[in-house]
């Protein structure tokens, strides 16, 4: 009891002095504090506590994905790995958050784990910098196409839920993607100081409706047996004949949607008092999130009903609430509510990476980087940067159209390059305080907590990334195959590439930060 009480302790005073350790900070800090804030390179910081905590908080939007997207854990692991895998899920997320949150203390910069990496890394600081910014960037702009396929797959749904005769297209899912990037993208342009009221709105209703399922579910379901919750594991719908591997293979449908918490960081610039405030949004938003995950688990599981008919549908969510409330008229809107919380996801998701790609570019971390690391003079945000993401995800879009497999195989990117950009900053964390000395702490530090926290982190990282690159189909066709571990290969491969005939050269990003 007294290890927790110390903790808590140390959690509440790292907070205060707020003033005196920024000015500390910035003392330690010099000329790279002042090149990130110089004319022409800086963002108006306009972001408020309230804000940038639900700025995190829907992003991740947890439970919603989870709801949308669990029915491929049906197919591999089933109701056990849910139950026993949102447990794991919440204390490996919170451990990456507290270990991130800390590096954010010491320095909030938008470019996050690629400067962290550079800077506490015990050699090769510019080699690793460089690699770890084209993994970020990669994986983040990649990252972007989610939410419209997410939401493009829950209208074509709702569309066949409510005319079966309806046979989608996969040119409806394309044009369903472009239209629903264009409205963030505009919004991103002209109304980006209406973010905090975004923000409120999107964070009441992710609590609201969170609730209102928690409630509607056990009030009106079909109740399934303890039995069917802890111990019913499915092995035999995937083709995989092994346990453990359907297991580990359910698992990754928790992991993807507690992943991406690393979105504040790259706001860091519009955040005002930024040393307190984004590290303790990233620990808030992986607690609450976790939690409110592990609750939804429990509460789906014991009142979704049964499980085979639920195997057959493509958004089995549709099915549970029809099955819960009997009318079609609720389930539209309690669907369309998670839609409107996905947008705004994609919202956020926009102003995050690109000042991400900004950055990197600012940095010369990207060929043609004088293109990407432009500031509109008239708009004050990276505008170059915002075009290019939304190149990417209209590109994705038409290549969906000629081919699923390919949008899929680009797609897999996204979980295995944000959790693998996790791991290099909190590895050569964890080295500089076995090997000390440690860099200088920020306002939040995690104190004698710092060795287990980040170890916990390491393992958690590790272990959802060997389950990552497994096929979820058995037998594997082009079709059906895991391309996470090709395309991740490839990035690493185009990022080596960048380094030895160019980057290396180009490459200038500060690197004696934590010195």
């Amino acid at each position: 009891m007294s290890n927790g009480k110390d903790f808590g302790t140390q959690v509440t005073d790292g907070f205060e002095d707020v003033e005196n350790s920024k000015k500390t900070i910035v003392a330690q800090s010099g000329s790279i504090l002042a090149e990130s804030t110089a004319p022409g390179h800086s963002l108006d910081r306009y972001i408020n506590f309230s804000s940038i905590f639900n700025f995190g908080f829907i992003i991740l939007a947890s439970w919603e994905s989870f709801a949308v997207t669990f029915q491929f854990a049906l197919f591999n692991g089933g109701p056990a790995s849910m139950f026993y895998g949102s447990i794991l899920a919440m204390f490996g997320v919170c451990a990456v958050g507290c270990s991130l949150a800390e590096l954010a203390s010491i320095d909030p910069t938008v470019g996050a784990q690629y400067r962290w990496t550079a800077n506490l890394a015990p050699s090769a600081k510019r080699f690793w910098g460089l690699i770890q910014g084209w993994i970020t960037v990669s994986a983040w702009t990649i990252a972007c196409a989610g939410p419209p396929s997410l939401i493009s797959n829950i209208i074509t749904s709702l569309a066949i839920f409510n005319n079966e005769g309806y046979a989608p297209k996969r040119w409806h899912t394309s044009l369903i993607m472009i239209a629903t990037m264009i409205i963030p993208f505009i919004f991103n342009l002209w109304f980006r100081k209406l973010l905090n009221t975004f923000e409120l709105i999107g964070g009441i209703l992710h609590i609201v409706l969170f609730f209102v399922m928690i409630i509607l579910l056990p009030t009106t379901g079909t109740r399934n047996s303890s039995e069917f919750v802890f111990k019913t594991l499915t092995w035999d719908q995937s083709g995989w004949n092994n346990q453990g591997v359907c297991w580990g293979l359910g698992l990754l449908t928790i992991t993807f949607s507690v992943s991406g918490f690393d979105s504040i960081l790259h706001m860091s610039d519009e955040v005002k008092k930024v040393h307190t405030r984004v590290p303790k949004s990233i620990i808030m938003a992986c607690v609450f999130n976790s939690v409110m995950l592990f609750i939804f688990v429990i509460v789906l599981l014991f009142f979704m009903g049964p499980l085979e008919p639920l195997l057959t549908s493509s958004l089995p969510l549709l099915q549970v609430i029809y099955g819960a409330t009997g009318s079609k008229t609720a389930t539209n809107v309690i669907v369309a509510v998670i839609i409107i919380i996905v947008f705004l996801a994609l919202f956020n998701m926009f102003a995050s990476v690109s000042r991400l790609v900004w950055v990197f570019a600012r940095d010369k971390g990207l060929p043609f980087h004088e293109t990407f690391s432009h500031l509109h003079p008239t708009l004050n945000l990276p505008l170059n940067a915002l075009l290019l993401i939304g190149g990417v995800v209209t590109l994705l879009s038409l290549i969906y159209i000629a081919s699923a497999t390919a949008f899929n195989a680009l797609i897999a990117l996204q979980s295995m390059g944000l959790y693998c950009s996790y791991l290099f900053p909190i590895f050569f964390m964890l080295l500089r305080r076995l090997r000390g000395p440690p860099p200088p702490y920020g306002p939040f530090n995690l104190g004698r907590w710092g060795i287990p926290t980040n170890v916990t982190a390491l393992c958690y990282i590790i272990f959802v990334v060997i389950w990552m690159p497994f096929p979820q189909l058995l037998p594997v066709t082009k079709d059906n195959m895991n391309y996470a571990g090709p395309i991740f290969g490839a990035v690493v491969l185009l990022a080596l590439l960048d380094w030895t005939f160019s980057g290396r050269k180009r490459f200038e990003m500060p690197i004696k930060r934590y010195e």
